[in-house]
């Protein structure tokens, strides 16, 4: 099993008045040669952005794009007519495909919105535009299939799944990954685990690769989001 770790604070910043996103990939004016992607992922930016702000309208096209709200609601408008709003438990997933545009607003006048935003190259190029809106449940000590190609859940154009989970402290959390092609992209989005000899704590990260069985320890109370996918085809 080969295990790396990416410390919260070796992510990359752009922060304003409004904005404070954590980039762990290359994004905006971060540029980092040996942070470009992990196989078809290519984004994942953990964003606050303050009451009554956010991205005006703008362009996207050829990626799935996903969005999970942590607290807090985040309202879409698009150019094909969806106008949503997104709560925490709630995510949201948007095929750009051959072009699309969108606007993103905390909806709240009063209360931060946390999110995590998240691109994924598609597995073809130049789809018909799609949005997508769907609540989740988690059982607690289990991984919650959220988002996949093809198991019922809200779907990806790509051979990808994302998963949820949430674990009480002294759990030991195991996860089978579909492939030895594949690899998975782990986040601490609350609490403390172990994986491979290393600590992560909130706002850590870990690319695994070469292992058919991942074994996790839960060191405190922790939330975690797991993200397989192709690490071969790019």
């Amino acid at each position: 099993m080969h295990v790396e770790k990416i410390p919260s604070e070796e992510r990359g910043i752009t922060e304003n008045e409004w904005l404070n996103s954590k980039h762990t990939f290359s994004f905006g004016q971060y540029y980092n040669t040996k942070r470009l992607n992990f196989g078809t992922l290519r984004v994942f930016n953990d964003d606050v952005i303050q009451p009554g702000k956010g991205f005006g309208m703008h362009s996207h096209d050829n990626m799935e794009v996903v969005t999970i709200v942590l607290s807090g609601v985040l309202e879409h408008r698009d150019s094909q007519g969806n106008i949503g709003q997104i709560k925490s438990g709630e995510i949201q997933r948007m095929t750009a495909g051959s072009g699309i545009k969108h606007s993103e607003y905390n909806a709240s006048q009063t209360e931060p919105v946390h999110l995590l935003q998240i691109w994924v190259y598609p597995k073809e190029r130049n789809l018909s535009p799609e949005y997508e809106q769907k609540s989740y449940k988690i059982v607690k000590n289990f991984f919650t299939k959220v988002i996949s190609q093809n198991d019922g859940v809200m779907k990806i154009n790509q051979d990808a799944e994302f998963l949820l989970g949430e674990f009480d402290a002294g759990h030991t959390i195991k996860y089978e990954p579909k492939s030895l092609m594949h690899g998975d992209y782990i986040f601490v989005i609350d609490g403390q685990i172990q994986l491979g000899g290393r600590v992560l704590k909130k706002g850590d990260s870990a690319q695994v690769t070469q292992v058919d069985q991942i074994e996790m320890q839960a060191e405190a109370p922790s939330k975690i989001l797991l993200i397989e996918v192709d690490v071969n085809t790019l």
